[in-house]
């Protein structure tokens, strides 16, 4: 049986792109895709979710 990899279900630069350092970083619209928010503090978070106070604006 084959194992199914997300990443491959991943598009670079509509799901996300790699930062300068070298980082995957996801996109607002895989986010909104993936339909929650995961509460890691994402740049491109479309939730709202503050990290320093730890919830959901």
């Amino acid at each position: 049986m084959k194992e199914i990899n997300n990443e491959e279900e991943l598009i670079e630069g509509d799901d996300y792109y790699i930062t300068p350092e070298g980082y995957k970083c996801f996109t607002e619209k895989h986010h909104l895709n993936r339909g929650y928010c995961c509460k890691s503090g994402c740049r491109h978070c479309p939730y709202g979710f503050d990290k320093k106070r730890g919830e959901v604006k």
